[in-house]
């Protein structure tokens, strides 16, 4: 696969905090508007204690920020109903099953693959595609010690919670699922069967994205995260590419606020041609990406 070339702009202005090039870079960018900057921070939505402390940078970002902008707002994010829009969309109510959506050889693969990884296709009968994709997803990583409790998303929303900082989102968890349940069902099939395949390598994979994510490593994130949507292009469409074009626009309006925002997507939005730094970079925006300077650490 060719790796995906992300233009870095270098920015008009200089900021005391950013302006040591030494260290190394990080999956954060800072666009600089009329009046105000905008940062964005690639988050990796599960993570685990070693992965803590954070490189110090995004720390600094977040200070600057007056608001805190999330793929949803998980502020006022209700549980119970988050659970209830899962389940209306996700899980069968009639008396199709997961074997009838994914057909009876898909099906079997599909099964040989979860037993490879000691999970059961009986537990997700019920489930859609996509619902069974994230939710194996989650089982293992869970099982080698990722916590959405310590995810980037979770870490800045309770520091902006505490600190009494807006917190905004950019969809509602509504809209998200949407996305998922109105995939095609072959790429709701592609989907599972790359989520189970890859379960057993997970574990030495996301210490390769974890070690590339925090050392700003752009072309291996771009070949990693990307690579899997090589031979399916309407999983991207509907996960990665027009979600950002609606994204561009909004963060483009915010240019012309007098406030700082801090915005995090998860990194797989920051990479690639479709990604948002490429898309900003292309509409003339001044953007660059941030380094990990020593003397923050």
């Amino acid at each position: 696969m060719i790796i995906a070339r992300v233009a870095i702009f270098a920015t008009l202005f200089s900021y005391p905090v950013f302006a040591d090039q030494s260290g190394h870079p990080v999956t954060l960018w800072q666009v600089q508007g009329a009046h105000n900057s905008i940062y964005l921070l690639g988050s990796i939505h599960l993570l685990r204690p070693q992965d803590y402390p954070l490189p110090a940078v995004f720390e600094k970002a977040y200070d600057d920020a007056e608001v805190l902008i999330m793929e949803v707002d998980m502020d006022d994010l209700d549980p119970f109903a988050a659970q209830a829009a899962f389940t209306s969309h996700g899980v069968l109510h009639d008396d199709t099953t997961l074997r009838d959506l994914m057909g009876e050889d898909l099906y079997q693969q599909a099964s040989d693959a979860a037993a490879r990884i000691d999970i059961s296709l009986d537990m997700l009968e019920k489930t859609e595609p996509w619902y069974a994709a994230i939710t194996v997803e989650i089982l293992v990583l869970n099982r080698i010690g990722f916590d959405p409790a310590l995810g980037i998303d979770m870490h800045m929303m309770s520091k902006a919670a505490a600190d009494g900082k807006p917190i905004h989102g950019l969809e509602t968890i509504e809209e998200q699922i949407q996305f998922l349940d109105g995939m095609p069902l072959a790429a709701q099939r592609n989907m599972l069967l790359a989520t189970l395949e890859e379960g057993a390598e997970l574990g030495d994979e996301m210490d390769k994205l974890i070690d590339a994510w925090r050392h700003g490593d752009i072309g291996y994130l771009t070949h990693r995260l990307l690579q899997s949507f090589a031979e399916h292009p309407e999983l991207k469409k509907a996960i990665i590419t027009d979600r950002n074009a609606r994204w561009v626009e909004y963060i483009n309006a915010l240019l012309n606020d007098d406030d700082d925002y801090l915005i995090i997507v998860g990194a797989l939005h920051l990479v690639g041609d479709d990604g948002l730094p490429e898309r900003l970079a292309r509409s003339g925006v001044n953007i660059h990406q941030l380094r990990e300077s020593p003397t923050l650490k």
